[in-house]
């Protein structure tokens, strides 16, 4: 597509979005599979779900009806569609589980995409022991994901119990584990937000301290231990009319701590969910390989990400524009942003197939359009050009979205 006929599609998806209705909330869910078009697409759908799908455990009035228009009278999906979320306490399988119960529609687990899911690719870690924070079956996670031997922030604290020491009531001077049953950690692994902050980020500064060893004395060994983190979003939004806080923040209190004891800068091997580029990228193939699943035999040449951040959803999926332009454009390999430890010469991108990729936000999450907008990106990710949070289209639910898109594409 030339650059005249890209600009044109963009001033299409403007005008679409103004002349469709802009309330969703008292929508008629009608039950009716849609029979669907005989064309094959060559366009796939990324959909988040907090915010767009989904308010903490309530389903959003338009979501069932959106996804009934991308399936057929079987049930099963026509276009092919993944769901990228940056949640990471849980395993794909209960995801996709969560989601054919909310949408009354068969979702698969490969097409489900947690933050953790790119951490797959750094296998050089697979060996080390790890520590891991979070919550939900994190070592059961870690094992799906291909890392053998892993260690829990409370294993860490039941073996060295006067280490945490903030809350009176939980102080313990004798171990219930033997302190002799924690390895020397070799990296860190970051799901998600923990239940108790105090607790992980002592023990986690703890770790990097004493690289790895809590048997030695702590001193500032730096670069520190190789940290894998995933989830960036400062913010989500439940079921409360306010923005909750997310694993970004507890990633900003670390930062802020580690600098704080040791003046410099935590450095993370690897940074991914949204809106890092691998994480995209990793969903581009998974789109594709939903596509060969339900007969498309043509590449996916455009994708619409559909997100309630633009933090995230929106800057993720435009910082994934600009890596598919580069990539296009030079026969190198290109560095992508919060892959620092991947060794790309291991690895073939060559399974981009995206030629265009355009972000829609929806007015049903975390964005505000009453509020100022204020620089929430991750800190790797600064500084942020404007136009890299601008959505190619807003609209008010997921299933204005995917009407729109619809018309954009002449499909039915």
């Amino acid at each position: 597509m030339s650059s005249s006929k890209g600009a044109c599609l963009l001033k299409n998806l403007d005008r679409l979005s103004t002349n469709l209705p802009t309330s969703c909330g008292n929508i008629t869910i009608r039950r009716s599979y849609c029979q669907g078009s005989k064309k094959q697409p060559n366009f796939g759908l990324m959909f988040d779900i907090d915010g767009v799908i989904v308010r903490g455990r309530r389903i959003l009035p338009s979501a069932p009806e959106a996804f009934q228009k991308l399936v057929d009278s079987s049930g099963k999906f026509r276009v092919p569609c993944v769901f990228v979320t940056n949640a990471g306490n849980t395993l794909r399988s209960f995801k996709a589980e969560q989601l054919s119960d909310w949408l009354n529609i068969e979702v698969h687990e490969d097409q489900v995409i947690m933050a953790h899911s790119p951490l797959k690719m750094f296998d050089q870690y697979f060996d080390k022991e790890v520590l891991i924070s979070g919550q939900g079956p994190t070592q059961e996670i870690a094992n799906n994901l291909g890392f053998h031997k892993t260690t829990t922030v409370d294993q860490v604290r039941s073996a060295y119990p006067q280490l945490d020491c903030v809350d009176h009531t939980r102080r313990r001077l004798k171990p219930s584990l033997p302190p002799s049953s924690i390895p020397k950690m070799e990296a860190l692994m970051l799901f998600g937000e923990p239940v108790r902050w105090e607790t992980s980020l002592q023990l986690i500064i703890d770790i990097l301290m004493t690289n790895g060893d809590l048997t030695g004395k702590p001193a500032v060994s730096y670069p520190h231990l190789p940290i894998l983190a995933c989830n960036m979003d400062l913010q989500f939004m439940a079921e409360v009319n306010m923005p909750r806080f997310g694993h970004g923040a507890f990633l900003t209190c670390l930062e802020s701590l580690y600098k704080k004891v040791t003046g410099n800068d935590l450095i993370y091997t690897a940074l991914v969910g949204k809106p890092s580029e691998i994480t995209y990228y990793h969903a581009e193939t998974m789109l594709e390989t939903t596509a060969k699943s339900i007969g498309i035999t043509h590449p996916i040449t455009k994708l619409y990400t559909i997100g309630d951040n633009i933090h995230t959803d929106i800057f993720g999926m435009n910082l994934y524009r600009e890596y598919v332009r580069r990539r296009r454009a030079s026969k190198k390999r290109v560095v992508m942003q919060g892959a620092r430890g991947l060794d790309m010469s291991l690895h073939d991108f060559n399974a981009i197939t995206a030629e265009h990729c355009y972000s829609v936000l929806v007015r049903t999450g975390v964005y505000n359009e009453n509020m100022e907008v204020l620089e929430h990106c991750p800190r790797d990710f600064l500084p942020v050009e404007a136009k890299l949070q601008e959505p190619n289209l807003t609209v008010s639910c997921v299933l204005e979205a995917v009407e729109t898109i619809f018309k954009q594409e002449n499909y039915s």
